[in-house]
C-alpha cells in the first residue's frame, strides 16, 4: 500500500523539479558574451590623397607590424578602395580590457619601413565587453589632415566577438 502512494508523490516531486531547471537555463538560441574579439581591417577607402602626384603609397602598422608585409605598399588615389586583402589582412586579437591600434602610414618608396603616420583607428575592449559569441560589428573613422596636401581617408575595421 506505501508503494502507491510513493510513486504518485515522486512523479509530482519530478514534475515540479523540472520547470525550475527550466528556469535556470539560458533562452534557447542564446549566445555567450565574447571573452576576447578578433579586429580586423574590412577596407579603406581614399577620399583624397596626401600627395600632389595623386597617388599615396599606403600600409598599415598595426602592433608594430607593417601591413602589407615586406617591402610593398598599397597605391592609393582618390576614389579609390583598398580591402583587408590588399593590406595581408591585418588583424588582432584583444580582450575587453584591451584595444588595437591601426594606424594608417603613407610611405616614400623605397623606403618603406615608417613612413608618416596619416591618422588611425582605435578598436576599443570596451566594444568587445557588449559582444555576444560570433556578433560582429563595423568601427569606423574618416581620418583628415594635411601634409603635401588636403587627405581624407575612411576606414572601417570589423570586430568579432570569441
Amino acid at each position: 500500500m506505501r508503494t502507491q502512494k510513493l510513486i504518485p508523490a515522486l512523479a509530482l516531486a519530478a514534475a515540479l523539479a523540472v520547470p525550475a531547471a527550466l528556469v535556470a537555463a539560458p533562452p534557447a538560441g542564446a549566445a555567450a558574451r565574447a571573452s576576447t574579439c578578433r579586429v580586423e581591417l574590412d577596407y579603406i577607402d581614399a577620399n583624397n590623397v596626401d600627395e600632389s602626384d595623386g597617388v599615396d603609397e599606403i600600409r598599415i602598422n598595426l602592433g608594430g607590424i607593417m601591413y602589407p608585409a615586406g617591402n610593398t605598399w598599397v597605391n592609393m588615389w582618390a576614389g579609390a578602395r583598398a580591402y583587408t586583402a590588399s593590406f595581408g589582412s591585418p588583424s588582432a586579437t584583444i580582450s575587453s580590457a584591451g584595444s588595437a591600434l591601426f594606424s594608417v602610414r603613407e610611405v616614400t618608396p623605397p623606403w618603406v619601413a615608417g613612413g608618416t603616420s596619416l591618422g588611425s583607428i582605435t578598436a576599443q575592449g570596451s566594444v568587445c565587453a557588449t559582444l555576444s559569441t560570433g556578433q560582429t560589428v563595423g568601427l569606423t573613422k574618416t581620418i583628415t589632415g594635411t601634409d603635401d596636401t588636403f587627405y581624407s581617408y575612411y576606414i572601417r575595421l570589423v570586430m568579432t566577438g570569441l
